[in-house]
């Protein structure tokens, strides 16, 4: 009997190579017409190297139940679909190809940052002079984890994001809106500030203003009398002088 939902059918993905060159004409002719891309480039098996490129990766996994979907994205951004995408302030937008000759526009947007969440950022970033060296060389310790991950992290929640697509697909996440979370995770792993612009984050303020709360705390504590401070009479009885 014919049933008007077909259950049994079965997905048909285009192959890589075809994928491939669609996206290459795709970009060459929006080159030709003086748009300049920004292609998602996957450089190791990996999607992401970095530590908190991969914890993009798995808090993306763990939004909901979208992993045939995710599959999908993963083969389309290795595959380089992902033609072109710009990180703006609480805004993405990207060109992936599918299997349409016109490559489709993806937006993904997330919520700026309230002013709390970003002065709890910086107390976390400013307890160790260590930590401020490194973010202004341009790397995030591993040890300050939380300010992606944890309760008010700079990771959005499922309600702080939202995607769209101009594929078909009725899915709420398609595959392109896959490919192109996991192309963030890309973006992050190449340079960790962009995220911090994601979230409406000016970076340079940023950290302009955790070194000067760094020095304000430290100038507190000069005043105060520190333990391992030896006086002259424990100078004289350890030394004799």
């Amino acid at each position: 009997m014919s049933r008007y939902w077909n259950t049994e059918g079965t997905y048909s993905q285009i192959p890589v190579e075809e994928l491939r060159r669609k996206a290459r004409e795709s970009a060459g002719k929006a080159r030709k017409k003086g748009q300049e891309l920004e292609p998602v480039i996957v450089k190791d098996k990996k999607i992401c190297t970095s530590w908190w490129g991969q914890a993009w990766c798995v808090n993306l996994e763990q939004y909901a139940d979208y992993s045939s979907r995710l599959d999908r994205g993963k083969r389309y951004v290795r595959s380089g679909a992902v033609i072109d995408l710009k990180v703006q302030k609480g805004r993405i937008e990207a060109r992936v190809q599918g299997t349409r000759k016109t490559p489709y526009k993806v937006e993904v947007r997330i919520s700026p940052m309230t002013e709390e969440q970003c002065q709890k950022i910086i107390q976390k970033c400013g307890k160790k002079i260590e930590n401020m060296e490194a973010l202004i060389q341009g790397s995030i310790p591993e040890e300050l984890k939380e300010i992606f991950t944890g309760a008010d992290g700079l990771f959005p929640t499922p309600r702080e994001i939202s995607f769209s697509c101009s594929c078909p697909d009725w899915a709420l996440m398609c595959k392109h809106v896959a490919a192109v979370m996991y192309g963030i995770g890309v973006r992050v792993d190449e340079n960790p500030f962009f995220f911090f612009e994601l979230r409406g984050i000016d970076v340079e303020r940023f950290i302009d203003v955790t070194l000067e709360n760094k020095v304000e705390a430290m100038l507190e504590n000069a005043s105060r009398p520190s333990s391992r401070i030896i006086t002259d009479e424990d100078a004289w009885q350890i030394f004799g002088l």
